[in-house]
């Protein structure tokens, strides 16, 4: 330890003025030392109980904060702040008692060195001495989320939660510690950066997204004023335990061995930047409480507390896990049943990733036919099961390959085999990095077979994407293709690596591939000749897959289905579509693809970049339907787009190909009548069908183009027509009031405009590490009453038969056939000072103009007196942006007047919409917002 720690002076209160600090909040505490030392010590501590009893009010319980290094409890000002406020509202009283460890913020100098055992005697000796017995929250960061979690394990009576910020308990005797903290270990280095200057100071602070005011930097920096005062800063450093034979590392391994017997309520709020407490530490302690509601904050780091509101976080997820107080059993905010008090377990059932693996561990079984039903049913057919296209859309005959149900059920029983004897068990995450085709099918239900869980993030995302996406799922094993395991390999991804070709040993070393594909059939097919049986099946509440959304209303999202879900989805398709066994389907949408074997259908996916779907053409998708007989065409609208716009090159063949086509399917953003008609007259024996959904639920409803036309001579429309309910699916609107928000209550009166909120049996389990995200998407649960329509007050149990809520984030309205309406995204809703505008009405409209190819409207402005302004991409494209001409911009605003009532302040142009990065179609208006402020403020005439 570094000299200068074992210098000694006493405790004090911290100086008037910190920026957010009150000082009544502060008090000195004098206590026996804990563990083997026989004096008395001094802390310094932030705690509200003062400002509580002035209210008149009585704590709830105790959140007990412990900071690390080389912060001090000012990271907690804010929790203390929001505490007392709520206390002050009426809401439950929660008591903060917010600690400076010793040697460390405004307590005592000990002038003795303090390892992590001392650390959590130190704590229990406060605690016992105010008289904390119960009931506690604990909260840590950094090394203190360390003590925090000693104190919890050895005070189980007394413990009502566990939450922490960055932290970390485990460290593999395999692994090297992050790199910065090598460096500061480094000989030589350690007592000049944490304690003769304040570099380990600076270096920390400066891990702020965005950087700290320098008011606050010298609220963290007070306490650390002169190198006597930073001893603590280089002791805390050194008592890492960096190996086995550390001082520490006992005491930290009996910790992190103990966690795993803790089951009360437990939250982690991660910042996923952290280059210290990565999201490797996060998936450690995800495994040791397994029941924990996690959610990562894209773009926070290590000093979360100050990069988002953590406290607001803490105190609701408090509310809803202990909404009387601790001790009582309550139902949360989700829906979930918690039993919440000194030490009762909470239930783990309906949180992402913690669902029993197997019929042994669990109730509940799947339904007679799981997901890969036709891999059995089917394993002696020599019929087609999937073809892939070889470049060019080579057809049946000409290179395309075929692999039968035969083949198709031997390789997903081989595989399945080979990847148990890999190391691969039931509820292991396993990253798929493979194009469609017949090994991601085979790998993908082989995983599904043995209860993995299949991580898919769309290659479209693009590499820091799909890097976000991977690293947020912290997956056990990836398998991949080359240029996948390239990326993998170069941006550090996590994960055991299976590439899905035989490497060369160089470049298998070169990319930490273990094995590979082929290698891993072999195993199986070895263990299948020594009678090795495949696990039983998972249950249905088993996990499933984590699917990653396109990432085009903000960071992608990893949405969790459970096993039970994807069969359900799998039902409502073919029930809905006639799917089934004898179905040739093209898929033009990657999942669709996937989803073949499962209803039976033999599928192929066209020759196309599945990153790029305008990419697809009209030959392509001819040549996939003569290969598959095809009766049903999947496409996105993208897709479609290109298709039509190059029919003009079919041969005769392609044209009967298509002709053959009986259903026609194309969603994942709106499609006009226009292009569904012209879709149909590719394929002029199909019936178009446009159906609404989204990743978190794909058929919601649905709409053929009749029906669409039908609906466009409704003199009420507002909106682009989504069609009915599918037959398992409940449909009701959160009306928006003037401000734009969503309500808390559900409805299903005609003509209301509000957020479109969805419930069946295949929808989405849950968000995965995103607690805040997936409280958002079932706010309201349950609250369906007093907003019209006789059926407003169905309750949540009955919900779609799931009992599960899915707040889409769309804005629409029902009409009185019971049709629902689309009229753009929640986020999109310009706040005028008449009221909110949802903006495809208006867009309609001018679209309907004369040189419009497309039109979007955005709201320019502060929130409720935003103002309207409409950008459209030229027909011919213009070349450069600018104001709309003088005629076209009367147009459109008489045409906005017109059709919604509202005026439009500015009519700009641009030589193409920007679009999200996978669909290609869904137009980026927050983006376009943002450059009309700038434009019309006087910015540069860029392009948006």
């Amino acid at each position: 330890m570094p000299s200068a720690a074992r210098a000694t002076s006493p405790a004090t209160l911290p100086p008037a003025g910190l920026d957010g600090l009150d000082p009544s909040w502060s008090r000195l505490v004098t206590v026996p030392a804990g563990g083997a030392e026989r004096v008395e010590r001094t802390w310094h501590l932030l705690d509200n109980a003062a400002s509580l009893e002035a209210l008149g009010v009585e704590p709830v319980g105790t959140v007990l904060c412990v900071h690390g290094n080389p912060t001090w409890s000012y990271l907690w000002r804010r929790l203390v702040a929001q505490a007392t406020e709520a206390a002050a509202a009426g809401r439950p009283a929660w008591r903060v008692v917010a600690v400076d460890q010793l040697d460390m913020g405004f307590s005592e100098r000990t002038g003795v060195e303090r390892g992590l055992p001392q650390r959590v005697a130190d704590l229990a000796a406060l605690t016992a001495e105010l008289g904390l017995d119960g009931p506690v929250v604990t909260l840590g960061h950094d090394w203190g989320g360390v003590v925090s979690m000693g104190w919890a394990v050895d005070h189980p009576g007394h413990l009502a939660a566990v939450t922490m910020l960055n932290t970390a308990i485990h460290q593999p005797a395999d692994e090297p510690i992050p790199a910065p903290l090598r460096l500061t270990l480094a000989r030589g280095v350690l007592g000049r950066a944490t304690v003769a200057t304040t570099g380990f100071i600076d270096v920390t602070l400066g891990l702020a997204h965005p950087a700290l005011p320098d008011t606050v930097r010298a609220g963290y920096r007070a306490p650390y004023l002169g190198a006597p005062r930073r001893g603590g800063v280089g002791g805390f450093v050194a008592d890492i335990p960096v190996d086995q034979q550390h001082p520490s590392r006992a005491e930290l391994d009996r910790i992190a061995g103990a966690l795993r017997d803790v089951t009360v309520p437990s939250l982690m709020l991660w910042g996923p930047r952290d280059p210290i407490f990565g999201d490797r530490y996060l998936d450690d302690l995800v495994d040791r409480l397994p029941h924990a509601d996690v959610h990562r904050f894209e773009g926070a780091g290590h000093m979360i507390a100050e990069d988002v509101d953590y406290a607001a976080a803490v105190l609701t997820w408090l509310g809803d896990r202990f909404p009387e107080g601790p001790g009582r059993t309550s139902s949360s905010g989700d829906g979930r049943s918690s039993s919440t008090g000194g030490g009762a377990a909470a239930t783990t059932a309906g949180l992402p990733g913690t669902a029993p693996t197997t019929a042994e561990e669990a109730p509940g079984t799947l339904q007679d036919r799981p997901l890969w039903s036709y891999l059995d049913s089917l394993a002696d057919s020599p019929e087609a099961a999937l073809i892939e296209m070889v470049p060019h859309g080579a057809a049946r005959g000409s290179g395309a390959r075929r692999v039968s149900w035969r083949l198709l059920s031997r390789r997903v029983h081989e595989i399945a085999l080979g990847l148990r004897k890999h190391g691969v068990r039931p509820g292991d995450r396993v990253s798929l990095l493979v194009q469609p085709g017949a090994d991601l099918t085979a790998v993908l239900y082989a995983c599904v077979r043995i209860g993995a869980v299949v991580v898919v993030a769309d290659a479209g995302l693009g590499v820091r994407g799909l890097t976000r996406a991977v690293r947020g799922a912290w997956p056990d094993h990836v398998i991949g293709q080359l240029p996948g395991l390239t990326a993998a390999r170069a941006l550090g991804w996590p994960g055991r690596v299976v590439s899905t070709q035989r490497l060369s040993p160089v470049l298998a070393r070169s990319l930490g591939v273990e094995t590979s594909l082929p290698e891993i059939a072999a195993l199986g097919r070895r263990a299948h000749a020594a009678m090795a049986e495949l696990p039983e099946p998972p249950v249905a509440e088993a996990p499933a897959a984590i699917l990653f959304t396109s990432g085009s209303t903000g960071p992608a999202k990893g949405v969790v289905y459970r096993h039970g879900q994807l069969t359900a989805l799998r039902d409502a398709l073919a029930d809905r579509y006639g799917v089934g066994p004898g179905t040739g389907l093209v898929a033009g949408f990657a999942p669709f693809a996937l989803l073949g074997p499962a209803l039976g259908a033999t599928s192929v996916t066209p020759d196309m970049d599945v990153t790029s779907p305008r990419t697809l053409t009209a030959r392509a998708v001819a040549a996939a339907a003569e290969a598959v007989d095809a009766t049903v065409v999947f496409l996105s609208p993208a897709a479609l787009t290109n298709v039509v716009a190059t029919a003009d090159e079919l041969d005769e063949a392609g044209r009967r190909a298509l002709a053959g086509v009986s259903t026609f399917l194309s969603a994942g953003a709106p499609v006009s009548a226009t292009l569904l008609a012209a879709a149909g007259d590719l394929m002029p024996g199909a019936v178009p069908h446009t159906p609404y959904g989204m990743t978190e639920g794909l058929l919601m409803t649905d709409v053929t183009l009749d029906e669409v036309r039908e609906a466009a001579g409704d003199p009420s429309a507002n909106g682009v027509c989504v069609g009915r309910p599918a037959p398992t699916v409940q449909v009701r609107v959160a009306p928006l009031d003037e401000a734009g928000r969503a309500s808390d209550a559900f409805s299903d009166a005609v003509g209301v405009t509000g957020e479109i909120v969805v419930s069946a049996p295949h929808l989405k389990h849950g968000y995965d590490r995103l607690w805040l995200t997936d409280r958002a998407s079932v706010r309201g649960v349950g609250d369906t009453t007093g907003v019209g329509g006789a059926a407003a007050g169905t309750d949540a149990s009955s919900a779609g038969s799931s009992g599960r809520w899915h707040r889409t984030g769309d804005v629409g309205h029902l009409d009185e056939l019971g049709r629902l309406w689309v009229e753009g995204r929640l986020p999109h809703v310009v706040t005028t000072a008449s009221g909110p505008l949802t903006p495809v009405a208006a867009e309609q409209a001018v679209e309907s103009l004369a040189g419009v190819a497309r039109a979007a409207v955005v709201g320019v402005g502060p929130a409720g007196t935003q103002q309207v302004v409409v950008v459209c991409e030229g027909s011919p494209a213009v070349r450069r942006p600018g104001l709309a001409a003088a005629d076209l911009a009367a147009d459109v605003r008489a045409a906005v007047l017109d059709a919604v009532g509202h005026r439009v302040a500015a009519v700009l142009v641009v030589p193409e919409l920007p679009t999200d990065v996978r669909h290609n179609s869904k137009i980026d208006r927050a983006r376009l917002a943002t450059w009309a402020a700038s434009v019309l403020s006087g910015g540069r005439m860029r392009r948006p």
